[in-house]
């Protein structure tokens, strides 16, 4: 049985919380003495509201319900959609996103840290708006509900089955028997990066105030940037480098990074199979791009490296910084960055995509179907970080591969359906689902997403949140099967 009430005070709890948020909010007009103030606290105000009508209809839970698997994923399901519905007021009720779609869908893009826009000139938004805007991706990048892992036990809510729901790829490393202290570390790790981000760009020549939301757009691998022409803008390979390191170590297991950093467990890094591939699938797709631009004389060596380097870093953490218009670089260069697109990070980490531990597992069983064919009686197990694989982890892992590769597919047809280029189609597809906000096509980075037909915002939104959510979590709740009491 489906909990409903139970549901209901879940979600009414998380959006207390955004509404504490938004009401945090609140401050940064009042410190540039901007006109955006009552916005936040309006949306405070109804959220608040709703929270707490929600919460009372849900109840005390005095009966010790227990939330189940399914229920887990209703409720991260809906916490990311009404999460949307009511963060996307204050740039409705300011009147500087004056279309309800268009503030869903940039409120989307920040929950689920694709980064995608609706709004060309950045600029000229006021600071209260900005922050909130990368304040949002930095809340989704470990994920609404995981972010709160270590809140809601205090109301007696249980976690397990909203972690298994939300978790990304096939691997968790086992932190702590309880999940919520796994949370607080993982947090910790989150604030540290953050913190050491902001610090770091702040010191290469950024102000205080964009310091603080690139770097929180950077540790979320989200890309928001308060600059029209983003990272490009400030002209700095200082920043650039820093930016590419954090990227670089967002993109890794937030497990394996409390590992490492707080226990200084280096060993884990040579042992674990995942952090190997995505150091490997760096070099090799940097030095594949770099001596592509030099042999095409698109800058000297050195710069070559460089670009090819952030340009990898920023697209397969699906960041999606840019420093550069890539779109001036040959079509191999693009198909390049659309297999880094394909591929994601580390799971457990804040990037999108189908993630490097998947990409692994797919090819050792790949391998493995080979010596097969040559050994018959060959048992072929495979093992990632010294652990063998169940059947199970390597059907589910190729069962993923292929409703990703399906559901970009779907999503190319429908864009050239409503009007958009086949090559723009097939990347605002793919940027969509692996929560990047850039595109590889005849526009790239370019593409205006305020352009695209009303319909086509709505069904981006869709992507995004499946993308983020890694598509069984949400398409799970529309198969009847689901629904069906047991």
């Amino acid at each position: 049985m489906i909990h409903i009430r139970l549901i209901e005070r879940i979600v009414g709890i998380l959006l207390l919380i955004e509404a504490g948020v938004l009401l945090l909010c609140s401050f940064v007009p009042l410190i540039y003495k901007e006109n955006d103030f009552f916005s936040f606290v309006i949306s405070a105000l109804i959220s608040a509201c709703a929270g707490m009508l929600l919460v009372s209809t849900g109840g005390s839970n005095r009966n010790k319900e227990i939330l189940t698997r399914r229920d887990g994923y209703i409720v991260v399901s809906i916490s990311w959609i009404i999460f949307s519905l009511f963060g996307a007021m204050p740039y409705f009720i300011s009147g500087y996103i004056p279309s309800y779609t268009d503030a869903f869908f940039e409120t989307m893009s920040g929950f689920t840290t694709t980064g995608s826009t609706i709004i060309d000139d950045v600029e000229s938004m006021p600071h209260g708006i900005l922050f909130w805007r990368s304040l949002t991706q930095w809340i989704g990048g470990l994920g609404i509900v995981f972010f709160t892992v270590a809140v809601l036990p205090i109301f007696g809510i249980g976690e397990v089955q909203l972690f298994a729901a939300e978790a990304t790829g096939p691997k968790r490393g086992k932190l702590h028997p309880r999940i919520s202290i796994s949370g607080r570390w993982i947090l910790i790790v989150y604030l540290v990066i953050t913190i050491c981000c902001a610090i770091a760009l702040w010191l290469c020549g950024m102000d205080f105030f964009d310091s603080i939301n690139h770097a929180l757009c950077t540790t979320a691998t989200g890309g928001f940037s308060t600059k029209n022409a983003s990272l490009a803008y400030f002209n700095s390979r200082a920043i650039e480098n820093v930016s590419t390191l954090f990227m670089f170590l967002s993109g890794i297991n937030y497990g394996l990074l409390f590992m490492v950093a707080f226990k200084g467990k280096f060993s884990k890094l040579k042992s674990d199979t995942e952090f190997k591939w995505y150091v490997g699938i760096i070099l090799l797709f940097t030095f594949i791009v770099g001596i592509s631009l030099s042999i095409t004389k698109q800058y000297d060596i050195p710069e070559s490296f460089r670009q090819a380097l952030f340009n990898v870093v920023s697209i397969i953490t699906t960041t999606g910084y840019t420093i550069t218009d890539y779109t001036l670089w040959p079509p191999f260069i693009w198909m390049i960055l659309g297999f880094c697109m394909y591929f994601g990070a580390c799971g457990g980490s804040t990037t999108g995509g189908a993630k490097i531990i998947r990409i692994s597992i797919l090819v050792k069983a790949m391998r493995n179907e080979f010596n097969r064919i040559l050994h018959p009686n060959a048992v072929l197990p495979v093992r990632i970080s010294g652990k063998v694989l169940s059947s199970s982890i390597r059907q589910s892992v190729l069962t993923f591969i292929i409703f990703l590769v399906a559901i970009v597919f779907i999503g190319w047809f429908f864009y050239i359906a409503i009007g958009i280029n086949i090559t723009d189609a097939y990347g605002t597809s793919l940027a969509c689902i692996s929560n990047l906000g850039l595109t590889i096509g005849d526009h790239g980075c370019n593409i205006s997403w305020a352009d695209m037909p009303t319909i086509g915002k709505w069904f981006s939104t869709f992507l995004m949140l499946i993308g983020r959510l890694e598509l069984f979590a949400v398409l799970i709740l529309f198969t009847p099967a689901f629904w069906k009491h047991r």
